[in-house]
């Protein structure tokens, strides 16, 4: 949050549990239509004594506290409501994610810009194909790069 540009954050398939944390440090977060965000309660496993369980409780009542505050600075919610979210351990699609300020679009919604991937080997592929096809003459030829980019999917 504290990097001095806008940071972009796509999410195009599940944020849940941390990832939805890391996710609110965007400036702008957008989510593909089929995409889901999921919050929930800080979790441990811990042994021990009563002295480590109490502990280990303190520590994940502080650690929810500090997930709530993630989630407030995102979305204005009240930490009360967010606190029962994490509770409830709340899935949220697409236009969910926005109603509550989670999210700030949905991806796809400009359909002159491919910012949105269709979940396929075969897509992702053109993506990334498509990203690097040379803007000057370049020695490397697309069949070169589609026949490496083949290599790394086995």
């Amino acid at each position: 949050m504290n990097y001095p540009n806008d940071v972009n954050v796509k999410i195009n398939g599940i944020a849940a549990s941390a990832a939805s944390v890391i996710a609110m440090a965007g400036t702008n977060v957008s989510m593909a239509p089929a995409a889901m965000l999921m919050i929930h309660n800080p979790l441990a496993i811990v042994g021990g004594q009563k002295k480590d369980l109490d502990q280990a409780a303190q520590m994940l009542a502080e650690t929810k506290e500090s997930i709530i505050n993630t989630y407030e600075l995102k979305t204005n919610l009240p930490r009360e409501k967010i606190s029962a979210m994490m509770d409830d351990e709340t899935w949220m699609n697409v236009n969910k994610a926005i109603e509550l300020g989670f999210a700030d679009e949905m991806l796809g919604q400009d359909k002159d810009t491919t910012d949105c991937y269709s979940y396929s080997d075969k897509q992702s592929d053109l993506v990334l194909l498509n990203k690097l096809k040379p803007t000057v003459k370049s020695t490397i030829s697309v069949k070169s790069l589609q026949k490496r980019l083949s290599l790394l999917s086995h």
